[in-house]
């Protein structure tokens, strides 16, 4: 069994002990991922769209340092503070998976760790 971990570099990772992504041979589970820009800050405050598109450009970035790619992806868990907003949460996951179908789940939570984050997101890939 070979064990690969991506980092994406956050303060966080060495502090509270994960990895964005862990590649256990053909198996890449991808942490629960928050739209949060590379100054720490949340990208798209308000916007649960752009939040989910820029989730979703983290998740692909860290699915291919594990050799994965979106093909691969089998499920996603998306954690949204706001139920309503799922339209457009929704079209933004069909956007990058349209044609790939994982299995899906979203659930409304009471919070995330910013008030200001609305999406966090996790993927299961199965590398063919």
């Amino acid at each position: 069994m070979t064990r690969h971990l991506v980092s994406t570099g956050t303060p966080w990772e060495p502090i509270v002990g994960y990895s964005r992504a862990v590649r256990v041979d053909r198996h890449v589970h991808v942490a629960g991922t928050a739209a949060i820009g590379a100054d720490g800050r949340v990208v798209g405050p308000g916007d649960p769209r752009a939040q989910t598109v820029h989730i979703l450009q983290v998740i692909q970035r860290a699915l291919e340092e594990a050799g994965a790619r979106l093909d691969d992806v089998v499920r996603t868990r998306i954690y949204v503070t706001d139920i309503r907003q799922w339209d457009a949460i929704g079209r933004a996951h069909g956007e990058f998976f349209r044609d790939i179908r994982p299995a899906a789940t979203m659930v409304e939570v009471r919070r995330l760790i910013d008030p200001e984050m609305l999406v966090e997101i996790e993927a299961e890939a199965i590398i063919a």
